[in-house]
């Protein structure tokens, strides 16, 4: 039996937001903050002054932004608040592709996993904010949302972990992303 289309909150009748448009981070650091992920993300500046900056990679004016208000004080460690951002790819080869760009630059992930639904690599920045580069593993959101159901993830929601350079080296001799992820 196919599995019934997937329906945004929206299309159930509810006025949820159309997306989620942009994330600002509060840091004492405006400079390297920007350096850091114009180099991770490949992005630009929209706008940047000594206490704000505005960052794009897409067609929006900014999609990160960095501010640094008066009585600001670096995060302790460990502490309550936003885990990470994510940002998606279009596919494992941009990713891995990706990765081996900011391992020549000198920053490596903190973490790789196959979350089944996804291949991620989690990285660090210079606030110690995490943010995960990601590929989808399934081909489409129903996939997806029934792999969220699925037995499987309830036995394992953190995913397991992999060696991205093994895949770099797997992906490259011409293993497809299927038998990589084993999933799609």
């Amino acid at each position: 039996m196919p599995a019934e289309p997937f329906k945004t909150a929206r299309q159930k009748g509810r006025l949820a937001p159309l997306k989620l448009e942009h994330a600002v981070l509060r840091t004492t650091q405006i400079q390297p903050m920007v350096d850091w992920y114009l180099k991770v993300l490949e992005a630009e500046i929209s706008f940047a002054s000594p206490t704000i900056a505005f960052l794009n990679y897409d067609e929006q004016n900014h999609r990160i932004a960095f501010v640094n208000r008066p009585g600001t004080v670096p995060r302790p460690p460990n502490s309550a608040g936003l885990d990470h951002l994510a940002f998606t790819y279009a596919d494992l080869g941009e990713l891995l592709t990706t990765y081996e760009r900011l391992k020549a630059a000198g920053i490596a992930p903190n973490r790789a996993t196959n979350h089944g639904s996804s291949t991620s690599l989690y990285y660090t920045d210079p606030d110690g904010n995490q943010i995960e580069l990601k590929v989808d593993n399934f081909n489409s959101v129903e996939q997806q949302h029934a792999w969220m159901k699925s037995a499987e993830f309830a036995r394992n929601p953190a995913g397991t972990p992999i060696d991205p350079d093994d895949f770099v080296a797997r992906f490259r001799a011409g293993a497809s992303a299927e038998e990589l992820t084993g999933f799609h």
